[in-house]
Formats: C-alpha cells, sequence, structure tokens
C-alpha cells in the first residue's frame, strides 16, 4: 500500500474515532496525516470513501494473525478455538475500530464493497475447511466456500455481540466462544 495513502487511512481511524464520523472534515485527517488536502483527494473522493479501506486493514490483519498464531498441526476443533479466540480477541481489542467502520460503511455506499474486501478471510477460511474435509474430519458434501462465509458470519455475530453491543463481562464472552465452538463443530462435522 501506497505510504501515502496508509497515512491517510490511519488518520482517519484516529481522527473518526476522536470526533466521530459526522464530525471529522477531510481538514483534520489531513492534518493528522501530514498531507495536503489535494493529495487525500487523489486517494478518496470523500471522508466515507476511506472506510473500505479501514475495513481492508481490519480483514488483513485478522487473515495474517490467523496464519501467524492458528497451529495447523493442531486437530480441527483445537483449530477452530484458535480461530474463534482470535476473532474475539481483535473485535475486543479494536471495538472502537469496528463500530466505527461499521456506521461508515452503513451511511455510504460502500456496503457493497464488503465481499471484495472479505475476500482474504474468505480464501483463508476457505482453505482450512477444505483442509479439514480433506482428512475427513469434515462432511464430505461440504461446500467449502459457502460454509466458510457462514462460519466467518457467525463467529463475527458472535464476537460483536459480546464486544460491540453488549459490552459482556468476559466470562459471557468466553461462554459465548464455547458455544459457537461446539455449534461449529457440530454443524460442519463428519
Amino acid at each position: 500500500m501506497d505510504n501515502k495513502k496508509e497515512k491517510i487511512i490511519h488518520s482517519a481511524i484516529n481522527v473518526f474515532q476522536q470526533k466521530g464520523i459526522e464530525r471529522t472534515k477531510v481538514s483534520d485527517i489531513v492534518k493528522g496525516a501530514g498531507i495536503a488536502q489535494g493529495t487525500f483527494y487523489l486517494y478518496f473522493p470523500s471522508k466515507l470513501a476511506v472506510m473500505p479501506s479501514i475495513a481492508e486493514v481490519m480483514v488483513n490483519k485478522l487473515v495474517q494473525t490467523m496464519e501467524q498464531e492458528v497451529d495447523r498441526e493442531q486437530t480441527f476443533t483445537n483449530q477452530l478455538k484458535q480461530v474463534v479466540d482470535i476473532v474475539f480477541q481483535i473485535t475486543n481489542d479494536y471495538r472502537d475500530i469496528y463500530a466505527l467502520m461499521f456506521a461508515g460503511l452503513a451511511s455510504s455506499d460502500y456496503l457493497k464493497e464488503w465481499e471484495t474486501i472479505y475476500e482474504p478471510y474468505y480464501a483463508w477460511m476457505s482453505e482450512f475447511l477444505q483442509q479439514s474435509k480433506a482428512s475427513s474430519v469434515l462432511r464430505a458434501n461440504m461446500d467449502t466456500e459457502a460454509n466458510a462465509k457462514l462460519l466467518i458470519g457467525l463467529i463475527e455475530s458472535a464476537a460483536e455481540q459480546s464486544y460491540l453491543y453488549d459490552q459482556q463481562e468476559e466470562d459471557k464472552a468466553t461462554q459465548k466462544k464455547k458455544e459457537v465452538t461446539e455449534f461449529a463443530i457440530h454443524a460442519l462435522g463428519n
């Protein structure tokens, strides 16, 4: 990613968190990025146009973390627990950014870009499921691409309920992680 574009994205995250989406001006973002206002418009036509790039940064962070931390030598159940833990942890650690991202995407025409932004995440999860399917751990007739999207939706929804909407105590979030993992194992199992 271009260094100036990266500066804009990170500045936008900071300014949006401080001021909120409505009160943020492009001039606030460029000041934080240390660039000229005209440079901003070379990359983004409006402040809301930054939202898909923020989402892309978060998806890449999630995929990189999974690539680094999911131990492929473990059983499918243990790997799935690691996946669930990672999604919950990142959602908790970056809850402000996720809330901001969803609000910004929902208030713009950029929601339709979500599928493209999520493609690396879908691909990672599909490959993860395919590996276990090939080992006869998962249903042989399972469509891994479709189930990857369903699984991501399930895990993310549970994490978002825990940390964005309900702001639950950690013991309730831990219980929700356990339930999501067990549900997924039974739904995907052989």
